[in-house]
């Protein structure tokens, strides 16, 4: 077998002499004989082409590049230990062993959520993300294998935009259910039972039951962790969505052919964040919302008491920074207030805080956020929200340009500025000249 794929690579192999293609190749064939391992009911089966690939040069070639490629690849854990050359990144490979393996604690950060509070984010070592990654290629086959029919969140494939056509689908007939029961699980991630995790999630136990106790490190102190599955670690969604796959399944056992007997019964759901709908909020507050309670409570988890509501389609309701609303009859899906507000003011904070800054600087600034943000809402009814943002938008950078020279006149600080590109007679724009010595346009999207 080629060096780059069998089990035990030899200690001569370097990272630049990997052959991707082969590894990739190996991996994604033992996935596939995972998947139809389940689908044959075969479990054991499963479970050993899993320890397979988890102990495999492939495996581990992958999760270490994975690692060492992403995002937070400079973003080091509390041994301040990353991977940035070849060497470090050989040697990180012939680490990721399971005899002897003892995860580090995560490092906790808090970062700002839209509502204002702080979400605590872990951050583990790079051999702990590298772990997770091994692990994670062979939990993820089964976990798609065995998924909610109607999750969308953290899979592959699968998007916002699919969870928003799934709602358009089942809400947007004359027929269609009226009532809405919007759920919101309390701490989520934070909660999640160890027990029911090492108990009911299909790897290997010593592994997982390790990751959930190693607790984390904040402002120098060790805290145990004592539930939930840490935000951050690379498996930790996967984790949560498998512990919330099985949600429309027991559902359509406790109200068997509700779909087609009047009842209406649907799930949507995005990691966390789900919709149930019903022909009447009574039957979805009386028989619906106690079985989803009694589901989430077996996994130690419980719904928000003032976010988890029933809502009439009328009045609509927001789901994924989206207001979902029947006007007349008629569906539609627009972005909700709250997005838009957060949107602006987000963008009014960076340019609060670049008062000073060269207009191309800004430019570049500002033109990725209001890109991915056109971008999200590209799916739905959003033309006149779009120039609802644009407007205000301008208003910002009007504001800023003319604090910059309170001595000039507001056409100077027009033609400054903004500039004229075709029928549009406000853009903000200018030249810079580039390292290079060419001159360069920036334009505000």
């Amino acid at each position: 077998m080629n060096a780059a794929v069998s089990a035990c690579a030899p200690s001569s192999t370097s990272w630049d002499s990997i052959d991707w293609i082969a590894v990739q190749r190996h991996v994604r064939g033992l996935q596939a004989r995972i998947v139809k391992a389940v689908q044959d009911g075969r479990y054991n089966k499963a479970k050993a082409l899993q320890w397979l690939l988890t102990h495999s040069f492939s495996g581990k070639a992958l999760a270490v590049k994975r690692v060492s490629e992403n995002k937070g690849k400079n973003t080091a854990g509390v041994d301040k230990v990353t991977w940035n050359t070849p060497k470090a990144k050989t040697g990180a490979m012939m680490s990721l062993k399971r005899r002897g393996y003892t995860p580090l604690p995560l490092r906790r950060v808090l970062i700002p959520k839209k509502n204002g509070k702080m979400r605590p984010l872990g951050i583990p070592t790079m051999k702990c993300r590298a772990m997770q990654a091994l692990h994670l290629l062979a939990l993820e086959p089964i976990a798609e294998t065995t998924a909610d029919r109607n999750s969308y969140g953290f899979r592959p494939q699968r998007s916002t935009a699919d969870a928003a056509a799934q709602c358009f689908g089942v809400l947007s007939r004359k027929v269609s259910a009226e009532w809405v029961l919007e759920g919101d699980i309390q701490g989520c991630f934070d909660n999640i039972s160890h027990d029911w995790m090492i108990a009911n999630l299909p790897m290997d136990k010593v592994i997982l039951r390790k990751w959930l106790k190693a607790g984390y490190v904040y402002q120098s102190k060790l805290f145990p962790s004592l539930s939930g599955t840490p935000q951050g670690g690379i498996i930790s969604p996967v984790l949560a969505n498998m512990t919330l796959d099985g949600l429309e399944t027991m559902l359509a056992k406790r109200f068997p052919n509700a779909k087609w007997t009047g009842k209406k019964l649907q799930l949507v759901r995005y990691a966390d964040d789900f919709i149930i709908t019903g022909y009447s909020k009574e039957w979805l507050e009386n028989e619906v919302r106690p079985a989803v309670v009694e589901f989430l409570a077996e996994r130690g988890l419980v719904l928000s008491q003032e976010k988890t509501k029933i809502t009439h389609i009328g009045n609509g309701f927001d789901f994924l920074g989206w207001n979902v609303r029947k006007y007349n009859g008629k569906l539609l899906i627009k972005p909700s207030k709250a997005n838009i507000s957060a949107h602006l003011d987000k963008l009014r904070a960076l340019i609060n805080a670049n008062k000073a800054t060269r207009q191309a600087t800004l430019i570049g600034l500002l033109n990725p956020i209001l890109r991915g943000w056109a971008n999200y809402h590209s799916y739905v009814v959003a033309k006149k929200v779009f120039n609802q943002v644009d407007s205000a938008v301008w208003e910002m950078l009007w504001r800023w340009a003319v604090r910059r020279h309170p001595r000039k006149t507001l056409r100077w600080v027009k033609d400054r500025y903004f500039k004229v590109q075709g029928a549009r007679r406000w853009v903000f724009s200018c030249d810079e000249q580039s390292a290079d010595g060419r001159k360069r346009q920036y334009t505000l999207v």
